[in-house]
């Protein structure tokens, strides 16, 4: 792969290029101690319902492709119709890793120029988050939004012995949806998956091919559902419960 050939298609990246949204929802959610996350009640709906929603609603994403476990096809499709999530493609099962479902969901999607991955665990994205991040995508071909690190960050050794502190000003959590040229994103997960790199997220593949990818600024209630505690956090926003 030629980083430069990306770098220079980057460049010719306009505004108007239609984008379709890739939603990963084929976790295992070990961490959640039995309760399935994906269907779990969020303000009187599946969590997953809240996700979708925000990507419905929005003008710069014109079809959705759902990516989970076989056991919930069914049950993903019959909510999504139930809602009337007209942009909603197809629901199709997962791959055994993250990586692997992305580049499936990539592969259902049909005739856009961009693309978004959402966790489907991160069910406070709102509109205007996503159109902030595909607008910055549209120009420069790889974006993500971000918030900063609140807590000091150490770096340890094999012994949990602290190793070095990163200057806290210049870390940043980086959120989805993460949105890129489609092309770009399918030939990143490909070299990832055949140079055998493990990549933590799909800016990471991209990063790998030498393209720089930009951050906005991200949305402090747009965490990702990984703990039962995270939950309960999540319908306490929605519910206006916080004080």
């Amino acid at each position: 792969m030629h980083v430069r050939k990306w770098t220079h298609l980057a460049r010719r990246v306009i505004p108007c290029q239609s984008c379709g949204a890739v939603i990963v929802a084929a976790g295992s959610a070990r961490r959640m101690a039995g309760v399935d996350k994906i269907r779990a009640d969020r303000g009187g709906e599946p969590l997953l319902v809240r996700t979708v929603r925000a990507f419905q609603e929005t003008a710069v994403v014109k079809q959705i492709v759902i990516v989970t476990r076989p056991n919930l096809i069914g049950p993903v499709s019959a909510v999504c119709e139930a809602a009337g999530f007209s942009k909603v493609k197809a629901v199709i099962t997962g791959g055994d890793t993250r990586q692997a479902s992305v580049q499936l969901g990539l592969a259902a999607l049909s005739g856009v120029r961009l693309a978004a991955v959402q966790d489907g665990a991160r069910p406070l994205v709102t509109p205007e988050l996503i159109d902030r991040v595909v607008e910055l995508a549209a120009r420069c071909g790889a974006a993500a939004p971000a918030v900063p690190v609140k807590d000091t960050i150490k770096v340890v050794d094999d012994r949990d012995t602290v190793a070095s502190t990163p200057e806290r000003a210049r870390l940043r959590a980086v959120q989805t949806p993460q949105v890129f040229q489609a092309d770009l994103l399918k030939a990143a997960l490909q070299s990832a998956l055949d140079a055998g790199a493990a990549v933590t997220d799909d800016c990471s593949a991209v990063e790998r091919l030498g393209m720089k990818v930009r951050l906005v600024e991200g949305e402090e209630e747009n965490f990702k559902v990984t703990t039962r505690q995270d939950l309960l956090l999540a319908r306490a926003i929605v519910q206006g419960d916080l004080t």
